[in-house]
């Protein structure tokens, strides 16, 4: 049996003039897209706008700052750290044994978001 017509954009538009709302609602319900010219176009123009809005890479592709990494505490890192201290300071070795020095270490060891050392004007 032959089709009634050749081209079914033919009934695309008669359903697009006639029965849009119940075509739409049809269509909504068996989650079917719609195939009227203007929900095609709508489609279309979405797309577009979606992909003409989308940014290029190079706004997202920013260098990031390298996040120091904390190494956890240890003796013997300490021990390390207060001898290139004695040694960059030229400080005497009592110095790690003087109370001012010891407590000075202890405030700080407290410290939960690392310390801010006051800097020569501000001492």
């Amino acid at each position: 049996m032959p089709p009634f017509v050749s081209d079914i954009s033919t009934l695309h538009r008669h359903l697009g003039l006639k029965h849009e709302y119940a075509y739409q609602q049809w269509a909504k319900a068996n989650d079917f897209k719609s195939m009227i010219p203007k929900d095609v176009a709508d489609r279309k123009n979405a797309e577009a706008t979606a992909i003409g809005e989308q940014g290029t890479i190079n706004d997202h592709a920013v260098p990031l700052e390298p996040k120091p990494r904390i190494i956890p505490y240890s003796d013997e890192l300490f021990q390390q750290a207060a001898i290139e201290w004695l040694v960059e300071t030229d400080q005497p070795i009592a110095a790690l044994e003087h109370p001012k020095f010891r407590n000075m270490i202890n405030v700080a060891a407290r410290a939960t978001n690392g310390i801010k050392i006051p800097g020569c004007k501000a001492t």
